[in-house]
């Protein structure tokens, strides 16, 4: 009966899969079928456009050629009017000389005709039909004004939509995932050297293979890549997953996108449980800092709640801003007395897993480990079997130890500004590192018998706690080749009390 309610229960779990494949399908064609409506529209759209804009130069064109038409029609008019308003102008002039020439030639008198003759030789040595030239100053050729648009004709039947880059193809197997980078690598399907630059979008999601549709991220974009791969750096993984995908552009458009391709991206990623850390700590999702005043006006009624075994009503003033809700802890009573400690709201019970801390300038006493969840609450870190720390007092002086089980060891490091903690669940091993320069502080050698959670303390200061870091590949370097050579918790001597 359980065998076929478990068999029962993997098939539900397959077709409810399927299911939500199918229906992410759906919810992907719909979205293509609204882009290509909407893009259809916009490429009409630009398509009257360009033509209108092709129109209306076009007219602009022909208006002008036609007005440089006409302005030589009317200049070569006018200047054949003028020539042949002279020219008719001497032509009556000699007209008039001629008939009088021709009147004189009946004077019978020697005297007179003299005169008259004289008159005639005068006239026509000033007459302006000898002084004009006989020849059109301009000739009635238009040629040089004539068009041929027959190469035009051609270019404008050949015409023809934009060149598309093709979609390139994500390299996946040379994808790289790694220190909280991610690079992405692609090639094109056939060579193309009209292609300028590409553009990377990418997005965060806690699904596996295909984009969602209706996915909460929305996408990230990187422009102007100028070659086929690119390293996204300094990411935060607080997603399972990342989507990512490329198109290439040349100097006109942009091509279709690849296919996406989905990278795991998985490191822990916990907040700061404000529901059980003492009340005088203000807590914010991942910063901690010490207020004496802060729980004040609550410690009568914690004190007495503390007799009965329940645990104390959060000051309303020290609100989180984090909406997680606390899956760490559970029910339990806040850290009291000098326990100025707060712990993750996410427990660990498998795997390897990196984070880091840093503390303010002048915090003068602060803690950074694991704990069990059954610390108690007025359990200092380290100084209990069920939990392991690297503890900084700069009080006075400055002293730098790792603690567990109420012993210490005194490390005669330099205290890093900033500390990565590393926890090998399923290995046994906690290790403290220089963040920056991945040195290594100390290793505690252990096994773990129950969850943990990451633990703080801050007294006079405050530390800020960043996850969403994978383990650098310099850690698990040196987690190969450390063997057992660092200091464990076999070493630690017994703190005084």
């Amino acid at each position: 009966m359980d065998s076929q309610k478990e068999a029962l229960q993997r098939i539900i779990t397959t077709l409810a899969n399927k299911n939500d494949e199918i229906q992410n399908f759906i919810d992907t064609v719909n979205l293509v079928l609204k882009g290509v409506q909407t893009n259809s529209t916009k490429v009409l759209s630009d398509l009257d456009e360009e033509f209108d804009s092709l129109y209306s130069m076009l007219d602009e064109m022909k208006e002008s050629m036609t007005n440089s038409i006409k302005q030589e029609q009317a200049h070569k008019t006018q200047e054949l009017q003028n020539q042949l308003s002279q020219c008719t102008n001497a032509l009556e002039s000699s007209e008039e000389l001629l008939e009088f020439a021709s009147r004189s030639m009946d004077i019978k008198e020697p005297e007179e005709f003299s005169k008259a003759a004289r008159q005639i030789k005068d006239r026509v040595t000033m007459a302006a039909a000898f002084r004009l030239s006989l020849k059109p100053k301009l000739s009635d050729n238009m040629t040089h004004l004539m068009v041929d648009f027959s190469q035009e004709r051609q270019m404008l039947q050949s015409l023809k939509f934009l060149p598309v880059p093709k979609a390139p193809e994500i390299d996946q197997a040379e994808c790289i995932v790694a220190d909280n980078c991610v690079t992405v690598v692609w090639r094109m399907p056939e060579e193309d050297n009209k292609i300028d630059h590409y553009v990377l979008e990418y997005r965060k999601t806690n699904y596996d293979g295909l984009p969602r549709v209706k996915d909460e991220r929305c996408w990230e974009m990187v422009d102007n890549i100028k070659g086929t791969e690119h390293t996204l750096s300094g990411l935060k993984f607080d997603s399972k997953f990342m989507n990512f995908r490329v198109r290439a552009c040349n100097k006109a458009v942009a091509g279709e996108y690849s296919d996406p391709v989905t990278l795991e991206t998985k490191a822990l990623t916990f907040g700061l449980d404000n529901t059980s850390s003492h009340l005088n700590l203000k807590v914010e999702d991942s910063y901690v800092e010490w207020d004496p005043m802060a729980g004040k006006s609550q410690e009568s009624k914690v004190k007495g709640k503390e007799n009965k075994g329940r645990s104390a009503t959060p000051s309303p003033k020290r609100t989180s801003v984090t909406s997680r809700p606390s899956m760490g802890r559970g029910s339990r009573d806040r850290f009291t007395g000098e326990s100025y400690t707060v712990l993750g709201d996410t427990a660990i019970e498998s795997g390897q897993h990196y984070w880091e801390v840093k503390a303010q300038k002048d915090c003068k006493s602060y803690s950074v480990g694991l704990s069990y969840r059954t610390i108690g609450k007025f359990d200092q870190l380290g100084k209990t079997n069920t939990s392991w720390c690297l503890h900084v007092n700069n009080w006075l002086q400055t002293t730098f130890a790792a603690k567990h089980n109420n012993k210490a060891k005194a490390l005669e490091v330099a205290v890093p500004d900033r500390i990565g903690v590393y926890c090998d669940f399923d290995g046994g091993q906690l290790s403290f590192y220089n963040a920056d320069t991945k040195q290594l502080l100390y290793s505690f050698k252990t096994k773990f018998t129950q969850p943990v959670l990451p633990g703080f303390m801050a007294w006079c200061g405050g530390i800020t706690v960043y996850t969403g870091l994978q383990v650098p590949s310099a850690v698990r370097t040196l987690q190969k080749t450390e063997n057992g050579m660092s200091g464990s918790s076999s070493s630690l001597t017994s703190i005084p009390q």
